[in-house]
């Protein structure tokens, strides 16, 4: 080796050398590797390209000509040990020859969507999935099992899906708002008081505690002293000045907090005159019980009779605490329903128990008797009750208008002209319609009992019990009642905050609504979740022409009807969610004082009532809505023929103004679809296009949707006829949509093998997920109209054969039946 001096820069060669002389890294070796394959892959492209373009140029000329096509390639290969070896391989080579213009080997895929919103979207049906199904054999849990698996029921609930977990999102939103200190405006400032009020009266627990039972005793107590200022004796010749101070005046007061009891009265159109002019209805009562058919089930009537013992005893017990403690509370110091509407005669307080021994009394016993009496007068008001499925599905049956004197001629008990003057109607009625004439008489034959007072206070009780104290004998023993019908864990509670968030909702909805619609709803929401309802009416009125079993004249009808139906999306304007002064006034007597939360519960209910009354005799309200704009649910009001849309709905998983259209026609186009179709369904198409009873259908239509009906009844005795009729619809609407728009509203979803025909029904699938218990599961089939979702699923899908054609379902699978098992309504 070369010496070099250190003060003298190495020469170029010299630095070369001592490159070559140094031993080679494993990086510095891949890399020249690397470099080689590079130069190798360039030479043998650049030679194909050059051969196709001048192939090209000669297919413009018109000549099919060979053309040489000259492909140089540099080889170099390096090869270094302890010296620097470099040697360089030219070749260069000319061929005669054609070669082929380069071709795609398959059409070019599209390029999904790989925005946030896109990926979140694609995830949540990925993780809502359960593969391992087959979607053939069983659609349901194929689109749901994934979802089932991550939401387990939770103790406290007796069922949970998509429904309650977007319910539960939309109450985090509500209560977000209530724990902001943001002022809006001063009418703004007035309704966030009172929302968080209420809410507040509902969350201190330690106050309610404190409290104890003293308001429903308060409560139950003015029910004993009204009912007393009458004989006890009911059957006994009747006087004005008697009934007032009794029966009427007990259950007079019961009904203005909104509790029912004997009957109940509403106050709707008159469908067979004019659905638009509100008059009376008179109908039965709500029961303890969900329906009439438990009260055939010893087990149940076992728990209920307990129960009511153990309301009756806790407020018979307690009932000589009442004077200290009216001396005391501050929830009952002030009885400030006496100075508002309605008044009520209050009666003295003490006589109302006979001294007349010093013998002790077992009220423990006492308290068994009279619950096991109250069950047995309650079972007979069930058994001379309608069943649900007749009051609920059958309009013509239950409208049965008559004289009011036919009901206050039956029901002597009650002196129904002091009953009317406690809801200080604008104008008292002639005329009633009654759901079941029979009713009005078996009650009066009932009523003759010694009970009554005791069934009275055990309504108000069940009723009023959970907005105690958790830790009083009342919340616990309706508590009971609740886990028995339910199936939820016995003392599983669940989050204090989401149950008060719930009645701020009830009690003061349309106000929380006010800012959750401003929350939530922006953007095109409403005009884009419109636009899906109008696409479905279109598509329905598309396929009246194709229905065998409905001639042309209904058919034109139908359509006419269609066009009538009005729609109502987001948030009501009666009274106005825009107008902070309109909600204002709404709720102006409803109280929120932040420690007397069973008397704010009760001041709403009797503001309810109040505002149902005023209606009597007035045009109905066009811009008047029965749901809250942050409710999870829609809603199709025959009268009026309308359909409703809250805010609440209008959310994921159902709708979002981003979605693709095959997802959002799959699920909020469902949704709207089957309320639609509720306007032709077994009740709906009774109900003409102005909302009054009528029979439009020609004799032949009606015989041939008689037919389909009795199809469906025989293949699924408990599936709701009209949920298929409904996604079909929902599917040509999208169908036709999508035929008209490119793909800038279809674009496709990350990592998602399906394709958008199969999304459109698994977008379906999931709004419908439920764990249920098998006692909520009883409850719903007896007093829900709806099949089962797993049914509303599978059975619907399996009427449908764009979904078997979809998915490549084989002939013999289960929800792939034979076009003549299928029970198709709408071709």
């Amino acid at each position: 080796m070369k010496e070099t001096n250190g003060n003298q820069s190495p020469s170029f060669s010299e630095r070369i050398n001592s490159i070559a002389q140094e031993p080679l890294t494993p990086l510095t070796k891949i890399l020249l590797v690397l470099g080689l394959v590079l130069l190798l892959t360039s030479s043998v492209f650049i030679g194909l390209f050059a051969g196709a373009q001048h192939r090209l140029g000669l297919g413009h000329g018109g000549e099919d000509h060979k053309h040489t096509a000259t492909t140089t390639a540099t080889l170099t290969t390096t090869r270094t040990s302890t010296i620097l070896s470099t040697s360089t391989f030219i070749s260069t080579t000319t061929v005669a020859t054609s070669l082929p213009i380069p071709e795609p080997t398959k059409s070019p895929e599209e390029t999904p969507c790989l925005e946030p919103r896109c990926v979140i979207l694609s995830a949540s049906i990925l993780s809502s999935l359960d593969t391992s199904q087959d979607p053939c054999e069983n659609f349901y849990d194929f689109a749901n099992g994934g979802w089932l698996k991550s939401h387990p029921l939770p103790a406290d609930k007796g069922s949970f899906g998509t429904f309650e977990a977007l319910s539960q999102e939309n109450k985090q939103i509500v209560k977000d708002i209530l724990g902001s200190n943001s002022s809006v405006s001063p009418l703004d400032d007035e309704i966030l008081s009172k929302l968080r009020g209420f809410y507040s009266s509902c969350m201190d627990e330690s106050t309610l505690d404190d409290i104890g039972i003293a308001p429903l005793l308060h409560f139950a107590n003015t029910i004993r002293k009204l009912y007393k200022g009458n004989d006890t004796d009911i059957t006994a010749t009747l006087e004005t000045g008697d009934i007032v101070r009794g029966l009427t005046a007990a259950v007079a007061f019961l009904h203005s907090r909104g509790i029912e009891g004997l009957f109940s009265f509403d106050v709707d159109g008159d469908v067979g005159v004019d659905p638009n002019h509100l008059v009376l209805w008179f109908s039965q009562p709500g029961l303890g019980l969900p329906s009439k058919e438990y009260f055939e089930e010893e087990s149940i009537l076992d728990v209920y009779r307990s129960v009511l013992q153990r309301l009756l005893l806790t407020l018979s017990e307690e009932a000589e605490e009442e004077v200290q403690q009216l001396s005391s509370s501050p929830a009952l110091v002030d009885n400030e329903d006496a100075n508002v509407w309605p008044p009520w005669p209050w009666p003295p307080w003490g006589g109302d128990d006979s001294d007349d021994g010093d013998e002790p009394v077992n009220r423990t016993l006492e308290a068994q008797k009279l619950a096991k009496k109250v069950v047995e007068f309650e079972s007979r008001i069930a058994q001379a009750s309608l069943d649900l499925d007749v009051l609920q599905q059958d309009p013509i049956a239950t409208y049965n208008p008559v004289p009011l004197s036919n009901l206050t001629q039956t029901i002597i008990q009650i002196h129904f002209p002091t009953y009317f003057s406690t809801f200080t109607p604008r104008s008292y009625p002639d005329r009633v319609v009654m759901t079941y004439p029979a009713y009005a008489q078996s009650l009066s034959d009932i009523l003759s009992t010694d009970v009554v007072e005791a069934y009275l206070i055990a309504r108000a009780a069940l009723t009023l019990s959970p907005y105690l104290s958790q830790n009083t004998e009342a919340w616990k023993a309706q508590r009971t009642l609740v886990e028995a019908l339910t199936g939820i864990k016995k003392g599983a509670v669940g989050d204090r905050a989401e149950y008060c968030i719930g009645q701020v909702e009830e009690n003061l909805g349309f106000a929380a609504g006010r800012y959750f619609v401003n929350k939530t709803f922006g953007g095109d929401s409403r005009e884009k979740g419109t636009k899906v309802i109008t696409d479905i009416v279109e598509s329905f009125k598309a396929s009246l022409e194709r229905i065998d079993w409905m001639d042309e004249e209904s058919a034109k009808l139908a359509a006419g009807k269609a066009d009538a139906i009005r729609v109502k999306v987001g948030f009501p304007l009666s009274p106005d969610t825009r107008d902070p002064g309109s909600i204002t006034r709404y709720y102006s007597d409803v109280k929120a004082d932040k420690k007397r939360f069973f008397e704010n519960v009760v001041s709403s209910a009797t503001s309810q009532t109040f505002k149902k009354w005023l209606q009597l005799g007035r045009a109905r309200d066009p811009e008047a809505w029965e749901m809250f704009p942050s409710t999870v649910n829609a809603y199709f009001n025959p009268p009026a023929n309308e359909i409703v849309f809250p805010a609440g709905i209008l959310r994921p998983p159902f709708f979002s103004q981003e979605w693709p259209a095959y997802i959002s026609y799959g699920s909020f186009g469902h949704v709207a679809a089957h309320e639609l179709t509720h306007a032709f369904d077994s009740a709906g198409r009774l109900y003409n296009q102005e909302g009054k009873l009528e029979q439009w259908w020609t004799n032949s239509t009606s015989e041939g949707f008689k037919v389909k009906q009795s199809c469906i009844v025989e293949q699924y005795s408990s599936y709701y006829i009209d949920d298929g009729k409904g996604l079909i619809q929902a599917y040509r609407a999208w169908k036709a949509r999508q035929d008209l728009s490119d793909n800038t509203t279809e674009y496709l979803l990350p990592g998602l093998k399906f394709t958008r025909e199969q999304l459109f029904f698994i977008s379906f699938a999931r709004i419908w997920a439920r764990a249920i218990k098998p006692a909520a599961a009883v409850q719903r089939i007896r007093t829900d109209p709806h099949s089962p979702n797993r049914f509303r699923v599978d059975g619907t899908v399996s009427n449908i054969p764009e979904f078997a054609k979809a998915f490549k379902c084989s002939k013999g699978a289960k929800l792939n039946p034979p076009n003549g098992d299928r029970c198709i309504f709408w071709s």
